[in-house]
């Protein structure tokens, strides 16, 4: 088995590709059950956020799970498969431990080392998990990923900025229209990302008021937020004649922004961080409004290059993957060395039946020593070659373990028996 991920992200996709493409949790728990359905996809979890669609997996054939992944997230999403295969990023076994852990790091995202996506990652975990479509694999994979991206937090100065989508969006806005202090700003959502937004503008000294489907939702943000008010759901866009900032990160299928919402309004400034976008970005064409959205964030910071620390974080990332590349190819010897025990361990029974056979009078006490001398002669005499070729393994490519198998003439059944006992463990 391999590893596989198919990346639909910002630097492949286009943002209505992305939009189209995004997965809830509903769909990414049908999109994982049909692909373990299929021949050649064994395991599979599914990480889904606004600048990213992915799907992991362990897979028997390269070729075999890429169409089998294109296949089923074209039939769950709606997209052709010509356009999937356009869009997207493949990474296959080591490739893939590389790219799963610059994700889980922050190194991918739109804002290198933004702080969210490490949650987003352990989700998709979660996702998998719960499906029941996640194995040993995955779990090693994803684990890791996310002890990396702790370290990539904790150790280095571009993951203890923790800077975030709401943080450029930001940094945007005040680049604008100069400080928020005094303005009233309208906040349509009450997640994660919109009640980031929100705090950010509040603790800036802008008015927020937020209007969310649920109010209950919305009132629970602004008990948090010094002066906020709460709108209600159906007149929201009432308060845009009151608003001169809009920000807006719903779960809407359907755009809820228009230019011509915005005429004769005082808003000046917008910022879309859904997916798929709130707002129309022919806003953007009007004179009086700046739209801030995920792709103008995106060619942003493809402008401003890499941030202080991002050097040492891509390297802290490199390293990890070669500690889990090595000790993959490490364990991966160890069903084929648990064999060769077996085998000698048959080796030393089958000749000491055959000296009881031979010498049936054999004291008990002396039948007994001599078996254990043997199994200790036999287990010695493996003992250094088996270290050595496990220390071996981890240090190179080669495969140690077919070398064994050889050498040894061991059963295959033997061998894949082991593995299927410490996969179901």
């Amino acid at each position: 088995m391999s590893l596989f991920a198919l990346s639909l992200s910002h630097r492949t996709a286009t943002m209505d590709t992305l939009a189209a493409a995004t997965v809830g949790n509903e769909a990414a728990t049908k999109l994982c059950h049909a692909l373990v359905a299929g021949d050649h996809v064994h395991e599979v979890t599914v990480l889904s956020t606004c600048n990213r669609v992915e799907v992991y997996a362990d897979v028997d054939r390269f070729h075999g799970g890429l169409d089998e992944v294109v296949t089923v997230l074209g039939q769950v999403t709606g997209l052709a498969v010509p356009r999937l295969q356009d869009s997207c990023g493949v990474y296959y076994d080591e490739g893939v431990v590389a790219h799963a852990f610059s994700v889980a790091a922050g190194l991918d995202s739109v804002v290198p080392g933004e702080s969210q996506v490490l949650g987003q990652f352990r989700d998709a975990l979660a996702v998998g998990q719960a499906a029941g479509t996640v194995g040993s694999a995955l779990n090693a994979l994803f684990q890791q990923g996310i002890r990396v991206g702790k370290r990539v937090r904790t150790e280095t100065a571009v993951g203890r900025a923790g800077r975030s989508l709401v943080d450029a969006a930001h940094a945007a806005l005040a680049s604008e229209l100069g400080s928020v202090a005094g303005r009233s700003a309208l906040v349509v959502g009450a997640g994660q990302m919109a009640g980031a937004a929100a705090r950010s503008l509040a603790a800036d000294g802008a008015r927020v008021t937020v209007a969310n489907r649920t109010t209950a939702t919305a009132e629970r943000l602004v008990a948090s937020l010094p002066g906020a008010a709460v709108q209600t759901w159906s007149d929201w866009q009432d308060a845009l004649t009151r608003a001169e900032v809009l920000v807006s990160c719903t779960g809407s299928s359907e755009l809820l922004v228009r230019p011509e919402d915005l005429q004769d309004t005082p808003v000046r400034a917008v910022v879309d961080l859904a997916m798929p976008p709130d707002v129309d970005p022919r806003v953007a064409e009007l004179d009086a409004v700046r739209l801030v959205n995920l792709e103008s964030l995106r060619d942003a910071a493809a402008r401003d290059g890499d941030a202080d620390g991002l050097a040492a974080a891509r390297q802290l990332v490199a390293d990890e993957v070669g500690v889990f590349l090595a000790d993959r190819r490490a364990r991966s010897v160890t069903p084929t060395v648990v064999a060769l025990r077996s085998m000698a361990d048959e080796v030393v029974a089958a000749e000491l039946a055959r000296l009881d056979a031979r010498v049936p009078d054999l004291d008990d006490a002396v039948r007994d020593e001599l078996g254990r001398t043997v199994r200790r002669v036999a287990h010695k005499l493996l003992h250094a070659p088996t270290v050595r070729v496990q220390e071996y393994a981890a240090s190179d490519g080669v495969d140690y373990a077919a070398a064994l198998r050889d050498l040894f003439a061991l059963d295959p059944h033997s061998v894949a028996a082991v593995m299927s006992s410490e996969v179901g463990r």
